[in-house]
């Protein structure tokens, strides 16, 4: 199966607009997605049609909207291969989805001196609640080390695991660099030493085929915003046996069973974790994202994806005093560089107004930063919806600001 992208172009309307009176070049993807028409429909429909609280209304707008709601947890439950739908768990996105299991797990399970095990190039949503967690607890953080060509020294996370390690939590694809990280091996070595391991999904979901039961992962973590569907939704999915034994997040309406003033009995799974009103719409929306990618068909969406990627790395190369930061062999399509004697922020200045979208900045990665020895970099990353002209476009964008910081 092949990516017909002209035609996928037209389900994203945006991809349309110019800016600056130039055509729109967006190449930052990893930041967050865009959004196919059907998706944006959905949202419409939604409010339009089928708005009403869920789960406690009788009447039939509260009970199609639960039905929907539910339906779109047995589509996430699918997408990612999981064996029951009540081990997913809706929440903010993948920030709060870490911070859920920071808590929960940490509170249930984690004593002082106890160790975490997280990676040199995580984002920080996979770095500060694990932080907290140590003010917090007084458990101990571990970092496995990174080597130069931007992958895990994989001999140095075997000498970290010990009878002290609770967790290790660790990213799938490095948002800065592309690496993806062998989680399998990861996984096998954290269980061959009965710790339970976390993968940050985010930067994975919208490129590669997820199974959560063969991958034997315990906990897995994603954003609907990063992989074409709404802001502010996201999925934690984890085994129930963790689930059932970890304390609530947060506590208020729907996560109850029963409520006295003396003592509160929590909800069956998945609701002990979703206190409150949950996003309904986002849900849904996100459940069509998830559908849409699906008829595309993340094997043709990864092959198109790794040819724009190497297509592209191959012409940056060719710009004089350019640098690529992340040279795995096995790299998801992102890119990150530097040009000598021009820094992120004006690189990315000037590329916005030729019509490029990139992002400049550490990426919310600070210790990928220091590792390097550098402020930031400029980060092009890049989707199904692409093409080669685009590429060739931000080459030669790149080529004209290296033109101008020469005169």
């Amino acid at each position: 199966m092949s990516i017909n992208n002209q035609l996928i172009r037209q389900d994203f309307p945006i991809l349309l607009d110019k800016i600056y009176n130039k055509p729109l070049v967006y190449f930052d993807n990893a930041a967050t997605t865009q959004k196919p028409m059907c998706v944006i429909d959905r949202i419409v429909h939604g409010y339009t049609h089928g708005n009403a609280n869920i789960h406690r209304g009788v009447h039939f707008l509260s009970q199609k909207a639960t039905e929907e709601h539910e339906n779109a947890r047995t589509t996430v439950q699918h997408f990612i291969h999981a064996a029951r739908s009540s081990e997913i768990i809706f929440t903010r996105g993948t920030t709060e989805s870490i911070n859920l299991v920071a808590f929960s797990f940490g509170e249930t399970f984690c004593q002082p001196g106890d160790e975490i095990i997280i990676s040199a190039m995580e984002h920080h949503a996979n770095i500060v609640p694990w932080q907290m967690l140590k003010d917090r607890k007084g458990i101990v953080l571990k970092v496995i080390p990174m080597l130069p060509d931007g992958t895990l020294d994989m001999p140095a996370f075997s000498k970290l695991l010990n009878n002290k390690t609770k967790l290790v939590a660790v990213t799938h694809v490095s948002n800065v660099l592309g690496t993806i990280n062998p989680i399998q091996e990861i996984i096998q070595l954290a269980h061959n030493s009965n710790v339970p391991v976390l993968i940050d999904g985010a930067q994975a979901v919208p490129h590669i085929a997820i199974d959560v039961q063969q991958l034997d992962v315990d906990f897995y973590v994603f954003s609907a915003h990063k992989v074409y569907g709404p802001t502010g939704i996201g999925v934690l999915y984890g085994k129930e046996e963790w689930l059932n034994k970890m304390q609530p997040y947060q506590g208020g309406g729907e996560m109850i069973a029963k409520v006295t003033f003396e003592k509160t009995t929590y909800n069956e799974l998945p609701f002990k974790f979703e206190a409150g009103t949950p996003d309904y719409i986002g849900s849904t929306a996100l459940a069509t994202a998830l559908e849409y990618i699906q008829q595309i068909g993340l094997n043709a969406i990864a092959t198109y994806e790794n040819d724009l990627l190497q297509y592209a790395t191959a012409k940056l190369l060719q710009v004089p005093g350019l640098k690529i930061y992340g040279e795995a062999s096995h790299k998801s399509s992102v890119i990150s560089f530097l040009v000598q004697g021009i820094h992120h922020y004006d690189m990315g200045t000037l590329l916005d107004k030729l019509g490029i979208a990139v992002r400049t900045g550490h990426h919310c990665a600070q210790p990928i930063m220091d590792y390097y020895g550098i402020e930031g970099t400029v980060r092009a990353s890049f989707a199904f919806y692409n093409t080669k002209e685009e590429v060739d476009k931000l080459i030669e964008g790149v080529n004209r600001v290296v033109s101008m910081f020469k005169i």
